[in-house]
């Protein structure tokens, strides 16, 4: 069974909109942070500065994996 990139992409937005849902009705306050690229650069939004720093470093973290598996 294989699966699509395209549909486990979906499945973890789903999948993070399910967990923060949760967190808010929990403790009634939700940390949010996005992260992407703009090209090879790296960038990201937050509403806690811990959670900005965190996603920076994974979406740089990913760049570099991608660099490493895209030079083979």
């Amino acid at each position: 069974m294989s699966f699509n990139p395209i549909s486990i992409g979906i499945l973890f937005i789903l999948v993070g909109i399910f967990i923060l849902i949760v967190s808010s009705l929990h403790t009634g306050e939700a940390k949010l942070a996005v992260g992407g690229f703009i090209g090879p650069i790296p960038f990201g939004w937050a509403n806690d500065p811990k959670m900005l720093k965190w996603i920076i470093f994974l979406s740089t973290a990913a760049l570099i994996i991608f660099i490493i598996f895209i030079g083979r």
